[in-house]
């Protein structure tokens, strides 16, 4: 066999070995994030609560927007279990749905004061929420990466000078600059998905940037350097790969903190404005007729509940699976 031939079946040994690593470490993973009971419960809840958002608006027929003005405040009633006791349209003794044009008529998580129907508000409203919630991290995503990569990589004076801008965004809290974005300008989702931007990179680009600082040492970055590759392929293929699985579960916790802050600034009237929907607004309208119509802000709080609890329970699980040194990061 010649040297060629020899360095060549060498190099496919190699390859193979690293896709075997490769298979083994996701297989691993995988296996991981199954044990882990917390965080396949939130998945499923997760998947549930999406194919709802999804379906919820279709199942109904029913406009998010659309105003019956003889359906005003009508308590829940979901047909058959309506004839356990509950759901059944009925609230402090009196039903609701007596009057002839009612007698067919279900609204399973009940309607507003504008008779508008609750069900198709409230998955609407995730919609929307989550819409907003998962455009603002990516984006945040991108800006954190960009960021912390250089960074991290070229430290020096580079890395002094945009970790001094970084203390001074994040010297001022979060919640302040998002409240003065807002009331600058006018409230709508993008306003609200650029708000959410301005300081939502900050933690994406301090968890690149560690990482960088400790891989750009290591030996397969000095080799990729010693054979004369530029910085920008040692930036995208040698250290952005390895720092992935840190993406990935940054990427996780922050969709749950994006979504609390949509709502938040909606409960407080400097978010989406009624007749839009959305997690925050339903809570707001539900939260001003609480003591005589519970069930208006009892859907959409535990429906936001659930989607954030969901989405802390598969982060912790792919922290666990993906990267077993980051839980006490």
């Amino acid at each position: 066999m010649s040297s060629f031939e020899f360095d060549k079946t060498l190099h496919l040994d190699q390859q193979e070995m690293i896709l075997g690593e490769d298979h083994g470490f996701l297989k691993d993973a995988f296996s991981r994030f199954k044990k882990n009971k917390g965080a396949v419960i939130g998945l499923v809840f997760f998947l549930l609560l999406l194919v709802l958002a999804v379906l919820g608006p279709i199942v109904s027929g029913r406009h998010f927007d659309a105003i019956t003005k003889t359906h005003l405040s009508l308590p829940p009633r979901i047909p058959f279990i309506e004839n356990l006791g509950f759901f059944d349209g009925k609230m402090n003794g009196i039903n609701y749905y007596t009057a002839p044009d009612l007698l067919d008529t279900y609204y399973w998580f009940g309607t507003d004061k504008l008779g508008r129907d609750l069900w198709t508000r409230v998955w609407t409203g995730t919609q929307i929420s989550f819409l907003i919630a998962v455009v603002a991290v990516v984006v945040d995503v991108i800006i954190g990466i960009t960021y912390g990569l250089i960074s991290g990589y070229f430290g020096g004076k580079v890395d002094m000078v945009m970790q001094r801008i970084v203390e001074i965004i994040s010297g001022i809290p979060n919640l302040v600059v998002v409240i003065v974005f807002m009331v600058i300008f006018e409230p709508g989702i993008p306003t609200i998905i650029l708000a959410l931007v301005l300081t939502g990179w900050i933690g994406m680009s301090r968890v690149v940037r560690s990482q960088v600082l400790k891989l750009k040492e290591q030996e397969f970055v000095l080799a990729a350097k010693t054979l004369g590759a530029s910085q920008f392929n040692i930036l995208m293929k040698e250290l952005l790969p390895n720092i992935v699985a840190q993406m990935i579960i940054m990427t996780m916790f922050s969709i749950p903190n994006a979504i609390f802050y949509e709502s938040f600034l909606a409960f407080v009237g400097l978010g989406l404005q009624p007749p839009y929907a959305s997690l925050g607004v339903l809570i707001s309208s539900g939260y001003q007729s609480m003591l005589v119509f519970p069930y208006m802000l009892a859907f959409p709080v535990i429906v936001l509940s659930l989607l954030m609890l969901s989405f802390n329970l598969i982060a912790d699980g792919l922290r666990d699976a993906l990267d077993p040194k980051m839980k006490g990061f």
